[in-house]
């Protein structure tokens, strides 16, 4: 049976926000002043964020990380080990209002050099940083995050060096691309990642789930044949991010599910997995804008 409060409004929001991921993008990829505060190459980095901002955090401190350009690691703001020789602390909040965050920066202000990334730029967030990155034009009205997500990733990505022109065209790409029947249908979906992409889908099992309530999943690519795959079977997807491991495409084409891959670049590829979830939500007259039980920030009572 629908939640009635699940279907008072059409989830306009999102479908806007999710198309416009190719111009934000091209936005922050643009950025140079600001990529000019990220921490320089050499220095020990902790990024730290809750939720679909820790994901995003996962993806970023793989790619610093085998850049060759230090350690870099990403927590979950609620459970960082920060008290370590790092150089900055990186704090992702799409809001600047989650609890946890602000907790973190409040209590490492002083200690080490705090660089914010954040949308709200009114958010009591901006004054408890050293340097802020402002993205304002990623952020959302829609409870499930899609564009700032993806953007805050983009800015990143190009502050390592990375040119973004082929992942840009690649979200387009995405955003108008039909998407196939069986994947707005299947009954349960594992999503898979290697290296920075196994942010990613961490990411896109957290969309299916948040906007569409589907069964999902999500596993470092490597691990799946550790168990994982007992759950594969016909009217099921397990969707790969990125380059897969030899003959994991083989191995699940034998359990009858469907190996889902692209030849996008993989975060162009993650709007894909978000216009299945919200055309899920669609499907099922749920409201993908306010998902039962979530609000746009966790803000914990004292």
């Amino acid at each position: 049976m629908t939640d009635p409060q699940q279907t008072a409004l059409t989830p306009e929001h999102m479908a806007i926000e999710l198309a416009s991921q190719p111009e934000v993008w091209a936005r922050a990829a643009a950025l140079t002043a600001e990529q000019s505060l990220m921490p320089a190459a050499g220095q020990k980095v902790a990024i730290v964020g809750c939720g679909t901002s820790w994901f995003m955090g996962q993806a970023y401190a793989e790619l610093r990380e085998r850049s060759g350009q230090g350690v870099t690691d990403a927590y979950a703001a609620s459970e960082a080990f920060v008290d370590r020789d790092y150089d900055a602390i990186i704090a992702l909040t799409r809001s600047g209002t989650t609890s946890e965050v602000l907790e973190l920066v409040r209590a490492q202000r002083g200690a080490k050099r705090i660089i914010g990334i954040v949308g709200d730029v009114n958010s009591p967030f901006v004054d408890d940083v050293d340097d802020l990155v402002k993205l304002p034009f990623a952020d959302e009205q829609s409870v499930v995050q899609t564009r700032f997500a993806t953007t805050a990733l983009t800015f990143l990505r190009a502050s390592l060096g990375e040119n973004l022109d082929q992942a840009i065209a690649d979200a387009q790409t995405a955003v108008d691309a039909p998407l196939d029947e069986e994947l707005l249908t299947a009954e349960q979906y594992t999503f898979l990642g290697r290296g920075w992409t196994v942010g990613l889908a961490h990411e896109a099992g957290l969309k299916m789930r948040e906007a569409s309530q589907s069964w999902t999943e999500s596993y470092p690519a490597m691990e799946y044949r550790h168990g994982p795959i007992a759950i594969a079977a016909p009217g099921r997807v397990t969707w790969m991010f990125g380059e897969a491991p030899v003959g994991l495409a083989a191995d699940v084409a034998r359990t009858g599910a469907r190996f889902e891959t692209s030849s996008l670049d993989p975060l162009a590829d993650l709007i894909r997995a978000q216009r299945v979830s919200l055309e899920r939500a669609r499907a099922k007259g749920l409201n993908a804008d306010a998902p039962r039980n979530l609000t746009r920030s966790v803000i914990l009572s004292e």
